[in-house]
């Protein structure tokens, strides 16, 4: 044969091999299934204008190992069927629950209030389970898994023993809760803004909280503290300076001016304000929310009757009296109301960042 023929035969030869292991491995390929996406991705949340119906089926999901796959039976088991006896506090969406599990771990239970317009149940869900699932510091509260079955939507978090600022400041337990000391009061204060500086500056996009407050706080079984309830969280790209939304954000007494009057331009700064309202309530043991009786029998709100002390060098008198006869140095008094000063400046531009925060926290 000639040898021409015979490179032409195997090059047929060859070309036919490489089309046959071709068509069988794209054979393969199709045949099997794709890989699905992570849990918490694939689930589907209709926008307002969706014309489809509320997700029905159960959907459940563990971030940390240790914790097994929940059911809304488990849940339902776990706190005695939501019994109010098992409430650990309440927030705008809904009840946080103790559950206790077979194995004997407790852990904490969101649950949305299924009164919640649907849209906007599902939109707070959402922004807290994509928030936290993907971030982590020692001064925010670890989210452990979810559940969605019908209405019910349910964030599982690690129980933190030491309560809420808020219970701690206004409805301490000698027996269980004493008073917050000083010092005690001082470190609590450095881990939110730890926290905050983490959410504004340490992650990409940057996220704003928009609800910080005193029940918003938990305190874990050392009163280290931890942030919690991102339902309100927006994030903000690397290219921008703020996030446009058209809903109220934060809790009388807490909510920066600008957010009373309607702007819909949110930024760190109004995060700022509320941080600076937690440090007079921490101070003084005074509820934002409350007004301040004056000595003229008059009636004021916190923050302007806290500057207006800072301002006349008498914040030594406005001391809570819960922390008993405790030495307290001025210095650090006069320091930490000062940054409650100037984070609680009616214009957003005149406020510091998270940042300078820190560092005020630090000179004393």
């Amino acid at each position: 044969m000639e040898p021409i023929l015979q490179a032409l035969i195997a090059a047929a030869g060859s070309f036919s091999a490489i089309s046959l292991l071709f068509l069988v491995v794209l054979f393969f390929c199709r045949s099997r299934p794709p890989k699905p996406p992570p849990p918490f991705l694939s689930i589907s949340f209709p926008t307002p204008s969706s014309a489809l119906p509320l997700p029905t089926r159960e959907h459940s999901f563990s971030f940390d190992p240790s914790l097994p796959y929940i059911s809304l039976s488990d849940l339902e088991t776990a706190t005695k069927n939501f019994s109010p006896d098992r409430i650990l506090g309440d927030g705008g969406f809904g009840f946080v629950y103790k559950a206790i599990f077979p194995s004997g771990a407790p852990v904490a239970v969101k649950r949305l209030s299924p009164d919640l317009a649907p849209f906007q149940g599902f939109r707070e869900f959402r922004a807290e389970m994509d928030t936290l699932a993907r971030i982590h510091h020692p001064n925010l509260a670890r989210l452990l898994g979810y559940c969605i079955a019908g209405s019910n939507r349910l964030l599982i978090y690690e129980f933190l023993p030491g309560g809420s600022l808020d219970q701690r400041l206004h409805d301490p337990d000698p027996d269980y809760f004493p008073p917050l000391t000083w010092s005690v009061r001082l470190s609590i204060l450095r881990g939110v803004a730890a926290g905050l500086a983490f959410l504004h500056e340490g992650c990409r996009p940057s996220i704003i909280h928009r609800d910080i407050k005193a029940s918003n706080v938990l305190l874990d079984g050392e009163s280290v503290a931890r942030i919690a309830d991102f339902g309100l969280a927006r994030l903000v790209e690397s290219s921008r300076s703020h996030v446009s939304t058209q809903e109220a954000a934060g809790t009388v007494g807490y909510m920066a001016p600008e957010y009373r009057e309607g702007v819909t331009a949110v930024t760190a700064k109004g995060d700022i304000y509320s941080f600076g309202v937690l440090v007079m309530e921490v101070v003084t043991g005074r509820r934002p929310s409350w007004p301040v009786k004056t000595d003229d029998g008059g009636e004021i709100g916190l923050v302007k009757w806290t500057r207006a002390k800072f301002e006349e060098g008498r914040e030594m008198e406005i001391l809570d009296p819960l922390m008993g006869k405790e030495a307290v140095a001025e210095t650090e008094v006069k320091g930490l109301l000062g940054v409650a000063y100037r984070s609680t400046e009616e214009r957003p531009s005149s406020r510091p960042s998270i940042g300078e925060v820190i560092k005020l926290l630090d000179s004393f």
